[in-house]
């Protein structure tokens, strides 16, 4: 026994060893002198793919990173979103979906280098760029990405929590990242603070050590590279198909005149917005210029390799004049699509791989599979007046004039604001210049228009003194790009009627995830409580139900619905439904034909929003992961459902779960025209990508140029 007990300790301690040299003979490096990366001393050139670990489940990183290492890739660029991360002040989440470092240990058990994003500013068409709402707090001036102290602490804060979470997996200590990008795209940034930059450098350095591989990204001009490099970061550059790469390359030589060529980000494919077509760049295209990449013996990142999905909140708004969100869906037209399967353009950019690298044997995995769960009929529960008190257990803040969101501490979702008005007016002009991002009137519980960023911002009112006006807000996700990341929600300026302006005001957070759970609790039967008798129902649906005599059968509960203004606009109100699943629940598409605006939520997973009427997503990706064997849907519209409309049928007041989505829906109308919601399952021509961007992309203009020019050339 003890002869054993010897020799197992001597095994350990060869095995410790073992690693320790192993460990010790791994380096990554610039090799300057030769226009190269060395690999543990050999020339080495990265081709990798972007995927971010919060767009995807956790439960699908490895078939995601399988997928990728199967297409030839030999690393995976990934950004870290500090929002995420930092929710509150000094409220740190690094576990489940945020867990980075289960993901980096993912990847490298799968085979696949890291290139590693941590920001503190990370664009990606996600709220705010990924920094944290809170900074706004009682601060909307702060200078965002420069050397501001408020600003700058709370980075220091937050980056000695991430960063050294992040040292034992830098390729040096045993772990697969070989580069880490210090900001991003800073060049395209107003501030241009070259201390700014110079403090992430000594602080990434202070907690990765001095060996470890810094670099910038930025578009390939003198414009924005002058301002976006600094001494100590290695020099990279982005473009897309069509750019010349010898072209765009010069560009970096100008100031990285030795060391590997790099583009950081070559775009496969680009973002949607609502109420525009579906982006599609042709994967010819993708794979012709990709090829001129790689015989040039450069390194690059395909941006996106696989897109994912905003769940909950979390899509960004890119540009600076334009106010234009990104869709929940973030399928990018990349290789791998929303879902995770591969695409033809996924095989056209493997075959360009195999004439530079040898691909992995065996064969591509499969798409995962899809069900049709079919339809799921939908009842009206409440509106969000109804259950005021269940969303804002806190009760609402006072105060004279309207608070933002941040100062209210609410970082996403919506926002109630109420005042009792002191006079009678006719015709008078209700005017909310500071509405972000779109708010819904309600005069004594009653529909009386839709406000919004992009305009309208007033309407006309006649009112009574002692009416209740209330305004519920949505933030519909955060500026990620330009001068105008410091973007307050809620209602962030004064609101007037007529000529008067408007005080008293009872402001509400409204916490739709956080009362879900027990916002709808009963009994197994809807249409009785415990005792036999029913329960109490609201005010407006007192007044908007006839013939009630305490006998509602479930059909009757299933006819109450909030009132509705002469144009169709409803109470914000809720919807439930439930649906089964007999085997081993699969991946599925939420269809929203139909509905009109709002949040999706499946067991209390928020899904995200959806909107159809604007288009081109009218499904709702729905992952295995969140399904179970018995189900429940809650649906958040805001504007109008279709239940219980004139000459419909109950059978409208549905959803249904399909085996494939629809991200592609012609848009065809202008802002604000009706929607012709059985035009959904039709798609548009085939976009080639410029004339996506010119039809799609008209803030180009004021999008900074860093971006544009990119895509305008591809």
């Amino acid at each position: 026994m003890a002869a054993t007990v010897k020799m197992f300790v001597a095994l350990s301690l060869f095995v410790l060893v073992f690693q320790g040299e192993r460990t010790a003979g791994r380096s990554f490096s610039i090799d300057y002198d030769n226009n190269t990366f060395l690999k543990d001393g050999e020339p080495f050139r990265y081709i990798s793919g972007s995927i971010h670990y919060s767009r995807v489940p956790r439960s699908y990183w490895q078939d995601r990173l399988t997928k990728m290492y199967a297409a030839g890739l030999n690393a995976i660029q990934t950004y870290v979103p500090w929002n995420l991360h930092e929710p509150k002040p000094g409220k740190y989440d690094f576990t489940g979906n945020n867990d980075i470092e289960a993901f980096l240990k993912m990847a490298n058990d799968t085979g696949l280098l890291v290139i590693l994003r941590p920001g503190p500013y990370i664009c990606a068409e996600w709220d705010m760029g990924g920094l944290p709402s809170w900074l706004m707090k009682d601060n909307s001036s702060i200078v965002l990405r420069s050397s501001d102290p408020a600003y700058l602490g709370p980075v220091d804060t937050y980056m000695a929590q991430l960063l050294p979470k992040i040292k034992p997996y830098l390729y040096n200590n045993g772990g697969p990242i070989i580069t880490v990008q210090v900001e991003n795209e800073y060049g395209s940034f107003y501030t241009c603070d070259y201390d700014y930059l110079r403090h992430l450098r000594e602080l990434f350095i202070q907690y990765l050590g001095p060996d470890v591989v810094l670099f910038t990204t930025d578009g390939w001009w003198d414009g924005v590279l002058k301002c976006g490099t600094i001494d100590g970061l290695y020099t990279t550059v982005d473009f897309g198909p069509g750019t010349d790469p010898a072209g765009a390359f010069k560009g970096q030589r100008k100031h990285q005149p030795k060391g590997p060529l790099v583009n950081s980000e070559f775009y496969t494919g680009w973002l949607d917005h609502w109420g525009q077509p579906h982006a599609h760049t042709d994967k010819d295209k993708v794979a012709t210029y990709l090829e001129k990449i790689l015989e040039l013996n450069a390194s690059v990142n395909m941006y996106m390799f696989e897109g994912g999905t905003n769940f909950g909140y979390m899509n960004g708004v890119p540009g600076e004049t334009t106010f234009q969100p990104v869709p929940t869906s973030y399928d990018y037209d990349a290789p791998l699509s929303e879902a995770g399967d591969p695409t033809d353009k996924f095989h056209s950019i493997r075959d360009v791989i195999s004439k530079f690298r040898q691909l992995p044997p065996g064969p591509v995995p499969p798409a995962t599979p899809k069900a049709a769960y079919g339809k799921v009929q939908m009842t009206f529960e409440a509106t969000v007046l109804d259950k005021l008190t269940d969303l804002s257990p806190d009760g609402p803040i006072r105060a004279d004039y309207p608070i933002t969101m941040e100062n209210m501490q609410q970082s996403y979702g919506f926002m109630l604001y109420r005042t009792t008005l002191t006079a009678a007016a006719t015709g008078a002009k209700l005017s909310v210049p500071g509405i972000r991002d779109r708010g819904y009137v309600m005069l004594d519980e009653t529909p009386a228009g839709i406000l919004s960023r992009n305009g309208p911002m007033d309407l006309n009112l006649t009112v009574q003194a002692g009416q209740v006006l209330d305004i519920v807000v949505e933030n519909q996700g955060r500026i990620n790009f330009g001068r105008y990341i410091n973007d307050s929600k809620g209602i962030i300026a004064n609101v007037t009627l007529g000529n008067d302006t408007l005080r008293s005001w009872s402001i509400y957070s409204l916490d739709i995830d956080g009362a879900l759970p027990t916002l709808f609790s009963r009994p197994s039967n809807p249409a009785v409580d415990i005792n036999g008798g029913l329960p109490p129902l609201s005010p407006v649906l007192q007044k908007d139900i006839e013939g009630i005599d305490g006998q509602l059968t479930n059909q009757e509960k299933r006819s109450a619905q909030p009132r509705r203004s002469r144009a169709g606009q409803m109470v914000p109100s809720f919807y439930t439904g439930t649906f089964s699943i007999q085997d081993t629940p699969q991946d599925t598409f939420l269809n929203m034909k139909g509905w009109t605006k709002g949040q999706a939520f499946v067991n209390g997973f928020n899904l995200g929003r959806y909107w159809p009427v604007e288009g081109p997503q009218i499904t709702l990706y729905v992952p295995a992961s969140v399904l179970k064997s018995e189900n429940n849907i809650t649906l958040f519209e805001l504007e109008a459902s279709p239940c219980n409309m004139a000459q419909s049928s109950d059978a409208d007041c549905t959803v249904e779960f399909q085996d494939r989505p629809i991200i592609n829906a012609t848009v065809s109308r202008r802002r604000g025209e009706k929607y012709d919601s059985t035009a959904t399952d039709s798609a548009p021509p085939q976009l080639d990508a410029f004339v996506a961007v010119v039809l799609g992309v008209v803030f180009s203009v004021a999008y900074p140029i860093s971006t544009v020019l990119n895509i305008m050339l591809s």
